[in-house]
């Protein structure tokens, strides 16, 4: 694992991209984000798809940062693709129904 950031950025033409070293498990992790990994004459041009909006893109720009983050990679993702705040690790647990009691079918009491 590199000690260099990998980085997220958006491209002048509008595009997010990915520069940085990346090992086997990083580039899977950028996959499942959706990420393109496109073979170059340099090496890979790693980028989201076209056209599908800024949202989108936002979101599976911090969603890519924060499961390259909980993987110890470090990770600079600039600040217009944000779409958490930094201080904003991850959403609160689901609160859960509390437990249900036992009840006794229709016609007979309860045991106490």
């Amino acid at each position: 694992m590199s000690t260099e950031p990998i980085r997220i950025t958006r491209g002048q033409g509008g595009e997010v991209e990915v520069e940085g070293t990346l090992d086997l498990l990083a580039a899977d992790i950028l996959r499942r984000a959706r990420f393109l990994i496109q073979p170059t004459l340099r090496g890979h041009w790693i980028r989201l798809p076209f056209d599908l909006g800024r949202d989108w893109e936002n979101e599976h720009a911090t969603w890519a940062t924060q499961m390259l983050t909980a993987a110890h990679y470090p990770v600079h993702l600039d600040p217009d693709l944000r779409t958490d705040t930094p201080d904003q690790v991850a959403p609160p647990d689901p609160v859960r129904p509390p437990a249900l009691t036992a009840q006794a079918p229709p016609g007979r009491r309860a045991r106490r």
